[in-house]
């Protein structure tokens, strides 16, 4: 019995997994479109760095909420999540299938659960102060402080994330609720979407951690130095892209502090610390089904057989 929800499929996983071919693939197959869920490929500006699918690979698939961000502008999980409903009902309303394909959690879970958040003005004096203290006392000083307010979005959250942070801190201070307490609330609202939700990960965790590598190799090969050195040329201080993983490990070279080979090293190790918070957050929702790649891995989904 149709059930009147708008049948969508989530294909998540951490970066380097395969995800973007696999999502192209089904869209392929499934006469759909792919609506990005990457907190970084939404901004205008690093290509390179947070490995924006080239026109090559989209193979003629449609790809939507990919650099259409100024990346000297804020945007937040609720600009992206009424973005991608919009994009949704949409791709929907030409008789093409929806699916989220990405590796930020966050974003994907507030679109699937339909998680409404509190319309709070920002308090740039607010922010500017707890910008400050995080300069002066450690990031890891305004993570203890959201803990003791706030231990379950504390857990979610890494205490070198101060942009969340701060956001989590900024929405208690502001209207008196916690994130958990607002996100309880918000999930009394019945999500509009019927989602399958496909993980795709390597069969161990050394095989990931080699793609990693090999992708940073292939970046710096594409001209990544010189993306990152334009963004942080052009960086007014309010730059989000320039504070990402692919740019800010090459700050310190273009200071003269380090070699291009430290920068490099740096760069693929947090990426792969990246990958592992990734995996944690995608591995605690049971509704994900794993596919497996590298091997004779099929999946099942309706009447449909995948394999890796």
């Amino acid at each position: 019995m149709d059930n009147g929800k708008i049948k969508i499929a989530a294909v998540v996983g951490p970066t380097a997994s395969g995800k973007t071919r696999f999502g192209i693939e089904l869209a392929k197959r499934w006469n759909g479109e792919v609506i990005s869920a990457d907190s970084m490929q939404i901004y205008e500006g690093m290509d390179i760095g947070s490995a924006k699918p080239t026109v090559e690979e989209m193979d003629g698939v449609p790809h939507h909420l990919i650099g259409i961000i100024p990346r000297d502008q804020n945007f937040s999980v609720a600009q992206y999540a009424e973005l991608a409903h919009k994009t949704i009902q949409e791709v929907h309303s030409r008789g093409k299938f929806p699916i989220i394909v990405g590796g930020t959690g966050l974003y994907i879970d507030s679109v699937i659960n339909n998680i409404t958040f509190i319309d709070t003005e920002v308090d740039e004096q607010l922010r500017r102060s707890l910008y400050e203290q995080a300069q002066s006392e450690g990031s890891n000083a305004l993570w203890e402080k959201l803990k003791n307010i706030d231990p379950q979005s504390a857990a979610k959250i890494a205490p070198n994330n101060t942009k969340r942070v701060i956001r989590a801190l900024e929405i208690f201070y502001t209207t008196g609720m916690t994130m958990t307490e607002q996100n309880e609330r918000s999930r009394r609202v019945p999500t509009p979407y019927e989602t399958i939700k496909l993980g795709i990960k390597t069969k161990d965790r050394a095989e990931l951690y080699d793609r990693i590598n090999r992708r940073v190799d292939e970046m710096m090969q594409r001209g990544l130095l010189d993306e990152a050195r334009a963004l942080f040329e052009s960086d007014s201080g309010t730059n989000t892209a320039s504070k990402a993983i692919g740019c800010k490990e090459f700050i310190p070279y273009f200071k003269g502090e380090i070699t291009l080979d430290e920068a490099v090293e740096t760069l693929k190790k947090e990426t792969r610390h990246y990958a592992k918070r990734q995996l944690t957050w995608f591995m605690r929702d049971k509704e994900i089904q794993w596919l497996t790649t590298g091997g004779q891995c099929p999946l099942t989904v309706s009447t449909l057989t995948l394999c890796g």
